[in-house]
């Protein structure tokens, strides 16, 4: 199988993103999705997040990265049926394959719920150093589960910063710092936003009194090494249920 005909079982033609939509990630380095996941999945997802940080204690996150300040989990792939959608989802998958030359596979597939009074991070891009335009190396895909709001949380991304040809840590003399072209990506609790991952971005601060959570599904091309080596880490029973297409994209 190669990754055209992956992607085209899974459900990506050519007008699957329109090319306003294309011509929006290229320029702008982020696209929102709405409406990829009906309130039923939000609040099903948001569940399972919540049983698996029960079960996991202070293990969670521990296969990729534990954060103070967060609730992270990773390795989803593995631990519920209900994330197969964050990387078999179509509208999502032609944007990613968009950013990466249609070179794909899942690098990782986590959850990050800032916490109350916590969650800002410095501007950052996914890579160590800047590539030239269009010579893009990963990109990632951010699934609300809870609104996306000035108060409590939301990611912020400098518009068109990944055709900058640098990256904060040296264009920056605080990446913490506001950024005068930085937005906010405020959206409804089941929208994707899909963002190529050396656009600069981070968390902010979570003002509110709830948690803010969210999935990521992170691609990269597929020479690349994974953020979780999907092959040692894939179950037989998750082996089982994924279609050859799906294995395809965890390189499995």
């Amino acid at each position: 199988m190669t990754t055209a005909e992956a992607l085209y079982a899974l459900g990506v033609r050519e007008d699957t993103l329109s090319p306003e939509e294309r011509d929006a990630l290229d320029r702008d380095g982020y696209l929102p999705l709405p409406g990829i996941l009906d309130q039923g999945q939000v609040a099903y997802l948001t569940q399972v997040l919540e049983e698996l940080l029960v079960a996991e204690g202070e293990a969670a996150g521990k296969e990729v990265h534990q954060e103070a300040g967060t609730a992270r989990l990773s390795d989803l792939v593995n631990k519920h049926p209900a994330f197969e959608v964050c990387f078999t989802h179509p509208r999502v998958l032609a944007a990613i394959a968009h950013v990466l030359g249609g070179d794909v596979k899942l690098s990782s597939l986590n959850s990050r719920a800032a916490l109350p009074g916590q969650g800002a991070q410095a501007l950052h891009a996914d890579w160590s150093g800047p590539v030239p335009e269009g010579a893009y190396q990963v990109c990632n895909s951010i699934w609300l589960l809870d609104p996306f709001t000035e108060e409590n949380g939301a990611t912020r991304v400098v518009h068109g910063s990944h055709r900058s040809g640098t990256v904060p840590s040296e264009a920056m003399p605080d990446p913490s710092a506001r950024h005068p072209k930085e937005v906010q990506l405020l959206a409804p609790a089941g929208t994707v936003v899909v963002f190529n991952s050396h656009t600069w971005h981070g968390g902010t601060r979570n003002n509110s009194g709830t948690p803010r959570r969210a999935l990521h599904s992170y691609f990269c091309r597929r020479g690349q090494p994974q953020q979780l080596d999907q092959h040692r880490y894939i179950r037989p029973e998750t082996r089982a249920r994924l279609s050859e297409a799906a294995r395809y994209l965890l390189d499995v």
